[in-house]
């Protein structure tokens, strides 16, 4: 399979004109880190790219995005490697890896924090929490800032303080002309405003500026599991409990089997369960008092919902999600968890048999909703609940077995779809990428890909294509 990246012919010159100007590391197929640079999160995904190019700085992606320009390469951009469908790499193409640029600057003054590329999230936690700061991020650690901000960012905060590109106060981008160029609400708005759902559709955002908020240090969280044969009344219950919920509590709904990890009792590993996982950001005796009645409900086998770091819980799906393993995933927006929604959900959490299948609900509302649709190029921001179905296996054996389940799983809650996070898109086509958005904003996208990228040199994303 190397062949695929070692037949791939670059012009001579260009090499060694990239050679003269790169300070970071040029990774080619045969050198002793080629394998380690080239794997992605999502272990499904096996591409061998001619050339990876992990920079130092913002100098290197001028020069790397310029070669890239100049031989017609294909081009992969990779902030943390977490993207679904695996566009962080490339057959036979260029690499750009940002992942060295790991650059955080906090000024607790004015509570805002400057952020390379490279930075993942569980990096940027640690360094706000050191003065109780946070923005809204996701709920894997090493989850890459870029690729989630730049999709619009849904986590724990997101009910409370709105999403990631609510925080969001200016970016730094290289555009396919090699150009660095900087937007705000009075710097290249239009930009500002694609840049915040867009993707990487624009050019390569070296540089994020977010606002933070007191957050923690200790917040009531983690999750309270019940049996799946309760998830009918447990799933309506809960619809009526979270609608009265305030915005600082966020919750998660996810169904699988127990894992078999320490925290679990062995006698429940296995066993299909619904688990509502809480993260409440407010006063923890607040936070109790709201969650009293969810914990006295049915009968849960197990409660680990407590005072915790704001940091330990944002690594709390780290296992479950870990580097390597084939991960499918299925996605959209839904108005309501109707009566007839909860009993798909019913039906299709029992047909769960990979111990690391999931499925993920995430409660919407709050902050997020109260920011005009128009604002940014984000899409959906009415969604009461946002579905992600993961159909995984740790290797390939039973892997399209799982993807099966994904798939007739979504295709059963197509009546009540009503949008789809374009983060969660695997490679769907475009009418998937044109519904994420909606016809108004697809459209505006558009105009703002040909301004900035009227030859699709950023393509290798949910694309927008310029024509």
């Amino acid at each position: 399979m190397n062949a695929v990246a070692t037949d791939i012919r670059v012009d001579r010159g260009a090499q060694r004109e990239l050679n003269a100007s790169f300070k970071g590391e040029l990774v080619r197929p045969g050198d002793p880190t080629y394998d380690e640079h080239r794997m992605v999160w999502n272990g499904s995904i096996d591409r061998f790219p001619a050339l990876i190019a992990r920079c130092s700085g913002v100098p290197d992606v001028i020069a790397a995005v310029r070669f890239a320009r100049s031989t017609g390469l294909p081009l992969a951009v990779r902030g943390g490697g977490h993207s679904y469908p695996g566009h962080s790499v490339c057959d036979g193409g260029l690499v750009i890896d940002l992942g060295p640029m790991k650059g955080i600057r906090v000024d607790s003054e004015v509570r805002t924090t400057r952020v390379q590329a490279g930075v993942l999230w569980g990096e940027l936690d640690r360094e706000t929490q050191a003065f109780g700061l946070a923005t809204t991020g996701g709920i894997v650690s090493h989850t890459g800032v870029a690729g989630l901000t730049l999709g619009g960012g849904v986590g724990w905060l997101h009910r409370r303080h709105g999403l990631t590109i609510d925080q969001l106060l200016s970016v730094e981008l290289i555009t396919a002309e090699g150009e660095l160029v900087k937007a705000s609400e009075t710097e290249n708005p239009d930009l500002f405003w694609g840049v915040r759902g867009g993707g990487g559709n624009f050019g390569i955002v070296t540089e994020f500026e977010f606002g933070l908020h007191p957050v923690g240090p200790t917040v009531l969280a983690g999750p309270i599991f019940w049996p799946m044969e309760q998830a009918p009344d447990l799933l309506r219950f809960y619809r009526q409990w979270s609608a009265a919920a305030p915005d600082e509590l966020m919750t998660y709904v996810v169904q699988r089997r127990a894992p078999a990890v320490d925290f679990v009792p062995s006698a429940v590993h296995g066993q299909l369960v619904v688990a509502i996982v809480c993260c409440y950001t407010g006063a923890v005796e607040d936070g109790e008092k709201i969650v009293r009645s969810l914990r006295a409900f049915g009968s849960p086998v197990l409660d680990l919902c407590e005072p915790k770091p704001y940091v330990a819980h944002q690594t709390m799906f780290d296992a479950a999600f870990p580097h390597g393993w084939r991960y499918y995933f299925r996605a959209c927006d839904v108005a309501e968890l109707s009566d007839e929604l909860i009993d798909v959900m019913v039906e299709y959490g029992r047909r769960i048999v990979s111990p690391i299948t999931s499925v993920g609900v995430w409660q919407m509302g709050g902050a997020v909703a109260r920011v005009a649709d128009s604002e940014t190029a984000f899409n959906g921001r009415d969604a009461a609940f946002t579905f992600n179905i993961n159909g995984n296996s740790r290797t390939a054996e039973g892997f399209e077995r799982e993807r099966e389940w994904a798939r007739a799983y979504w295709s059963a809650l197509e009546p009540y779809h009503t949008s789809v996070y374009v983060n969660f898109l695997m490679e769907e086509g475009q009418e998937r990428i044109r519904q994420a958005y909606g016809a108004e904003k697809y459209e505006r996208l558009k105009a703002l890909k040909r301004a900035y990228d009227p030859t699709n040199l950023f393509r290798l994303n949910q694309n927008i294509p310029p024509d």
